[in-house]
């Protein structure tokens, strides 16, 4: 490794220290180092959402920021979120609305709708659909998906 760093972090409660490259994403480095897959690479210029994981509680692009940036935070992943039952109400309901197909894009949507939980509880349909803009989904159409978020928020079935 020609340009590293050494880096602690806590990963989904974990303390972690490793030599990375100065210009490793922080989503490779979750992938590839500590194989946590749930987070996808996607587009790789933060515009789908799939590599989204939380850092000292706001959701990131995992491709957009180096797993150096991370030196010092608190990381949370889709398998953190699931592991701890935290995304288990959203999860649920994902599943009972069929708002999941193919599942490339499901971490990320419940890592923006995780957050929007905790951000707005009383979101309509409309904020709803903004929170999740910036994630991309090519197989849904998107109703299912916000119907699941809408129900856990609202309690609707």
């Amino acid at each position: 490794m020609e340009h590293a760093l050494d880096i602690t972090l806590t990963v989904n409660g974990t303390p972690v220290s490793r030599r990375v490259e100065a210009r490793q994403h922080l989503v490779d480095f979750l992938r590839e180092e500590l194989g946590l897959t749930g987070s996808h690479v996607g587009c790789e210029h933060g515009v789908c959402g799939a590599c989204t994981v939380r850092v000292d509680g706001e959701i990131v692009r995992g491709c957009l920021m180096l797993a150096v940036q991370a030196n010092g935070c608190k990381v949370d992943t889709i398998e953190g979120l699931s592991d701890s039952k935290e995304v288990g109400e959203l999860q649920r309901a994902f599943h009972e609305r069929n708002s999941l197909q193919c599942g490339f894009c499901t971490p990320g949507m419940l890592m923006a709708a995780r957050d929007l939980q905790l951000k707005n509880p009383a979101a309509s349909r409309e904020q709803i659909r903004a929170h999740l803009s910036g994630n991309y989904c090519r197989c849904t159409g998107y109703q299912a998906i916000v119907d699941a978020i809408e129900e856990v928020l609202h309690g609707k079935s």
